[in-house]
């Protein structure tokens, strides 16, 4: 967690977005983005051993428009975190109550 020069915490994990209830958006050069909801995102990232730290979680997100025109994935520039909202992208696995309790402990400890 990071804080902005008046103080506030801005989040540099997506565990912490999803804490905090947010989204997370990767922005990519063309201008295409998406939101996707933090907390699923985040036990997606868990269960594959993923570090979810947001500048290294780019490299697991890619514009489909920019791949289907230059034939190769392309990495989006930053991964932001938004307000959430109910247009967020759900990823289809669920979240395991335990697993993301002992996580928050962690978190807390």
């Amino acid at each position: 967690m990071q804080h902005t020069k008046s103080g506030i915490p801005r989040a540099t994990h997506i565990f912490e977005a999803a804490i905090w209830h947010y989204a997370v958006q990767p922005v990519c050069r063309c201008g295409h983005h998406a939101k996707f909801d933090a907390g699923l995102l985040w036990y997606r990232f868990h269960r594959k051993g993923w570090d979810d730290n947001l500048r290294r979680a780019c490299r697991h997100f890619w514009c489909r428009p920019c791949a289907w025109k230059a034939g190769y994935r392309v990495e989006p520039l930053r991964l932001e975190v938004v307000p959430w909202d109910k247009d967020a992208i759900q990823i289809k696995e669920l979240v395991d109550e335990r697993e993301w309790k002992r996580a928050i402990r962690r978190y807390r400890s």
